[in-house]
């Protein structure tokens, strides 16, 4: 408990960079040493000046507080030197300290593929969205996504109703869902076997810099990122840019290209990010055969046919109700309504 309030109290300290957070962690030895430290035993520490705004012991009530909630919730926080903390963020120029998660750890033999795009959809894209996520639910690849409105909720949904597994990486603290309308898709992550993380504290509000961080995570868990839809200045773009800067594979939705809120995949596909067609063309790339019995729907243990077919019929459903509301979001910004792509 002691070491879990030192991590804590680390993560709460503003104005430290990642390195610097783990620094600490290496030369204190615990929160009773954490509270003596002054503002000139951290500077020293750390070599930097000292911190006007530095309150270890107030760090270490916040931390006591944090612990108190993750046990009500069955949360946990992972330090980057513990086993479950993701490997391939450990590769990543920025990673974080540490990470806040609720739900079961994503499976270490299976690449995930981050799909993300738009919160403006059209109905095509939702398609698409929801196609990918349960093809690659299907072969037992995770789905990472933000948790989103529109094309994060919909590749969500779609390895859902594969019973694959999906992991949603918060923009705030992670006793938060944002955005709160899609607080029952949450509980469906948790509910089927997912996981969802943040590394931002319980409380920590939302602020629009914290997206750009958030898709740094999203992109560095992933070994893969397909962009379904996206516009010129998308949100999902910076997630594509810190894709390729941490060499990751970056491609585009074929379906979508040259559609009315693509701009954004079109130029992705002018710079030379291929285009793919469905979720097997990534699989072939990777050299992954189909159906490979040693990813496929491992990763959140046996379900029965029954749960299968009923949880597909969810999905179908969610899709449908996807497809009506950005359908009524396309009229409405006069881009008329999507014919739709088969899922």
């Amino acid at each position: 408990m002691s070491r879990l309030l030192l991590a804590l109290a680390i993560q709460r300290a503003p104005s430290l960079r990642g390195e610097e957070r783990l620094l600490l962690w290496d030369l204190v030895p615990d929160e009773g040493s954490f509270a003596a430290l002054s503002p000139g035993d951290l500077a020293a520490l750390l070599s930097r000046r000292p911190s006007c705004d530095w309150d270890p012991r107030r760090l270490l009530a916040l931390a006591e507080s944090d612990a108190e909630w993750l046990a009500s919730k069955g949360g946990r926080f992972v330090v980057r030197d513990e086993a479950e903390y993701p490997a391939a963020l450990l590769e990543t120029s920025s990673p974080p300290f540490g990470l806040f998660a609720r739900g079961v750890a994503l499976p270490r033999y299976a690449p995930p593929v981050a799909v993300v795009g738009t919160r403006c959809p059209t109905a095509s894209g939702i398609a698409v969205a929801v196609d990918l996520g349960r093809s690659l639910g299907s072969a037992g690849i995770p789905v990472i996504s933000g948790l989103a409105r529109g094309i994060d909720a919909a590749a969500h949904r779609g390895a859902l109703a594969a019973l694959g597994a999906t992991c949603a990486v918060l923009p705030c603290g992670i006793d938060r869902v944002y955005p709160p309308e899609n607080r029952g898709l949450a509980a469906d992550i948790l509910g089927e076997g997912g996981l969802i993380l943040s590394e931002y504290p319980p409380g920590t509000e939302l602020r629009k810099y914290r997206f750009p961080e958030r898709n740094r995570i999203i992109a560095g868990l992933a070994r893969a990122c397909i962009v379904v839809e996206a516009p010129e200045g998308s949100g999902a773009l910076i997630t594509a840019d810190h894709a390729l800067g941490e060499g990751r594979d970056v491609w585009v939705a074929a379906q979508l290209l040259g559609g009315p809120r693509s701009a954004g995949i079109d130029g992705l596909a002018s710079d030379g990010a291929p285009a793919l067609e469905s979720a097997r063309e990534l699989l072939d790339d990777w050299g992954m055969p189909a159906g490979c019995p040693a990813y496929a729907r491992t990763a959140i243990g046996p379900r029965t046919e029954s749960a299968l077919v009923e949880r597909r019929l969810a999905g179908e459903r969610s899709l449908a109700e996807d497809r009506r509301l950005a359908d009524e979001l396309a009229m409405g910004i006069g881009l008329g309504p999507s014919p739709g792509v088969a899922s």
